[in-house]
């Protein structure tokens, strides 16, 4: 390999340190975002599919919404981008599946959702609307 070679990889290799640095020192508060939503009974309709019916799904804490495929999975998160009125994170869960999304607060009870990844080895891509529409009440709204 010739010295020009090695030392564009490693600068290459540098820059990417650098950029990806915050990324990984946002801890789980680290998307203010989120802060802006309340908790409660939130409908989420798939924009992309007008026949598909309207998801009704209790989120006692926002980051839920981060990863609506896998949201009764533990998963580990790396926080993207993260700013005053939207986010990104991307998402690993042990139990296999992974997903990015991006979140974007209209309102306290509004957001639009970009979310796409792997479940059940299969790949997954929707855009919602996220509405909070009340208090959550009984059990309702836990599966997809």
């Amino acid at each position: 390999m010739s010295k020009d070679i090695l030392r564009g990889a490693l600068i290459a290799c540098g820059v990417m340190t650098v950029l990806a640095a915050p990324a990984f020192t946002q801890g789980k508060g680290g998307l203010a975002a989120l802060s802006r939503l309340e908790p409660g009974l939130w409908q989420l309709r798939d924009l992309d599919n007008r026949q598909a019916r309207v998801q009704s799904i209790c989120v006692p804490d926002p980051a839920l919404l981060m990863q609506v495929q896998h949201r009764n999975a533990p998963c580990s998160r790396v926080v993207i981008k993260s700013g005053p009125s939207d986010a990104t994170v991307h998402y690993t869960c042990p139990a296999g599946g992974f997903g990015r999304t991006s979140l974007r607060v209209e309102t306290a009870r509004l957001a639009q959702i970009d979310t796409q990844g792997i479940s059940n080895n299969a790949p997954f891509a929707y855009r919602f609307e996220a509405r909070r529409t009340g208090a959550c009440s009984g059990a309702r709204g836990a599966g997809r």
